[in-house]
């Protein structure tokens, strides 16, 4: 059956390419179109939206709609920017050239999608006597905003999978574990005035530079932290800065500067050692300078995302069933990139990573996957049929 369905996921994978689902955009109307598909099977669906309501998430239910258990298949429908890339064909049109389809979002993660949805109606028409779930998200190249408010309906439900599988880029190799990542912007509110007299303002770059140089000492600490046996690589969790801005001209005082910056961290305590250790300059050191001068000085951090790792676990069913759905023996892999994966387990939800396509395709120009990647794919979902 897999090898039968293989242009049906090639017809999906060209809609769902045609559908510029970029992070800053709106993923409605790829969603209408994915519930659409659904709905003409008797798929039970279930739709949450952003706060802003232009951007949705689909739960569906293949099989019994209210039985516990059961297995999703998870995947996000935002994809990365194209502008600044040189693309060789037009990055919105899915392109077949030499057994690759090339498209934004061909890999990461399109590619999953239209595997599951080209299997669905032959997994609903089988009669499943275990549900299966496809559960399509957005905002995942943004912190995993989507399946937050996915999953937070989910947990509030009382309904509960049992396993899942989240089909981002690893070559159809199993992924048993990643770092969290955690995204941060902080912003330094201090008190303008002229160059000439430093001493009578807040200069905010300059305190920001005090902020982002304990940052950087206490990425050096987390080296030290690094666990006996680490599987990552790096091995140790990891602080990154990646963009300041502020100021207004070289002779005025900055009156505000901002900074973004992220946290992967490999283990909950160097998460909580890491906030305790800014949390302590800022409030017993950095912040006191700059009221000072100016009382209404302020240091202010917006949490962009945080998303937790997916830890390895000793003994796993959702391992267990993806080395019996593909046949590989090979040890299980431990990733620097960060997935939806991390906020399943936290639901208690036994999960694992597996899908068509590599991650070095990801997010650069003529990004591809190759047609035997989205046919092991097919087979990997085959196999659930035996499974559900």
């Amino acid at each position: 059956m897999a090898h039968k369905l293989l242009g049906e996921t090639l017809a999906i994978l060209a809609d769902l390419i045609g559908f510029a689902t970029v992070s800053s955009d709106s993923n409605l109307e790829m969603i209408a179109y994915i519930n659409q598909r659904l709905d003409q099977i008797g798929a039970r669906t279930y739709l949450t939206l952003n706060p802003d309501g232009n951007k949705g998430n689909l739960f569906a239910t293949l099989g019994p709609p209210d039985q516990d258990g059961g297995i999703v298949l998870s995947g996000h429908t935002d994809v990365v920017p194209v502008e600044g890339q040189e693309w060789r064909s037009d990055p919105f049109t899915a392109t077949l050239r030499n057994r690759r389809v090339y498209g934004r979002g061909a890999c990461d993660m399109k590619g999953f999608i239209a595997c599951a949805l080209a299997f669905a109606p032959r997994l609903q028409e089988i009669g499943l006597k275990r549900p299966i779930h496809l559960a399509f998200s957005y905002d995942e190249e943004v912190g995993c905003l989507g399946a937050q408010v996915m999953l937070r309906e989910l947990q509030a439900s009382g309904r509960k999978p049992s396993l899942c599988i989240v089909g981002e880029p690893t070559m159809m190799k199993i992924v048993e574990g990643h770092k969290g990542c955690c995204e941060y912007t902080t912003t330094f509110l201090g008190l303008e005035g002229h160059g000439s007299a430093p001493d009578l303002g807040v200069n905010a770059i300059e305190y920001a530079v005090c902020y982002v140089t304990r940052l950087l000492e206490i990425g050096e600490t987390l080296k030290t932290r690094a666990p006996e046996g680490s599987r990552f690589d790096p091995p140790w969790s990891t602080i990154q800065v990646g963009r300041m801005a502020g100021g207004i001209a070289r002779n005025i005082i900055a009156g505000s500067c901002s900074v973004e910056w992220e946290l992967r961290h490999v283990s909950g305590p160097d998460y909580e050692f890491s906030h305790a250790q800014i949390h302590d300059f800022v409030k017993t050191e950095l912040l006191p300078r700059m009221q000072t001068i100016h009382p209404d000085a302020a240091i202010i951090t917006e949490t962009i995302g945080e998303v937790a790792g997916l830890e390895p676990m000793s003994r796993s069913e959702a391992m267990a069933l993806v080395r019996a759905l593909t046949g590989n023996e090979d040890p299980a892999q431990c990733v620097a990139f960060s997935t939806e994966a991390g906020l399943f387990q936290e639901l208690g939800i036994d999960t694992v990573i597996c899908g068509p396509g590599s991650i070095e395709q990801a997010h650069k120009p003529d990004e591809f996957i190759e047609l035997d990647q989205l046919s092991a794919c097919l087979e990997m979902i085959e196999g659930l049929e035996g499974q559900a």
